[in-house]
This record gives C-alpha cells, sequence and structure tokens, in this order.
C-alpha cells in the first residue's frame, strides 16, 4: 500500500464507498474505516500502520 488510491481500493474490497464531497470528511470516515477493519482483524498491522501514515500525510496537505 503505498497511494490514496490502494487506501480507496482496499475499502471498497470490503464494502466501503467513501465519498462525502468533503476531502477532510472523506479522510476522517477512511481512518475510522480502517481501525475499524484493524480492529475486527481484517487488516494485517502492516497495512494498518501504513494505511493511517498515508492518511496523515493526505490530512497534511489540507490543514
Amino acid at each position: 500500500m503505498k497511494t490514496m488510491l490502494d487506501i480507496r481500493n482496499m475499502l471498497k474490497k470490503y464494502g466501503s464507498f467513501i465519498y462525502t464531497g468533503d476531502k477532510i470528511a472523506d479522510l476522517e470516515m477512511m481512518e475510522m474505516e480502517i481501525r475499524e477493519l484493524y480492529q475486527s482483524q481484517l487488516l494485517e498491522p502492516k497495512d494498518y500502520q501504513m494505511a493511517l501514515l498515508i492518511l496523515m500525510q493526505e490530512m497534511k496537505k489540507y490543514n
């Protein structure tokens, strides 16, 4: 996992299609979904950490 597209595709694989029209809200919802997937043990720790890192970097662009 290296890009936002990778995160979106991974979330789609689990049935999560996130688009609200608000980029910050989308990123926050993605973060919540990723945390839930990890807590449900559907994501490996490495994928979880990388996804959060990518999301945090993306959020910094909009702050």
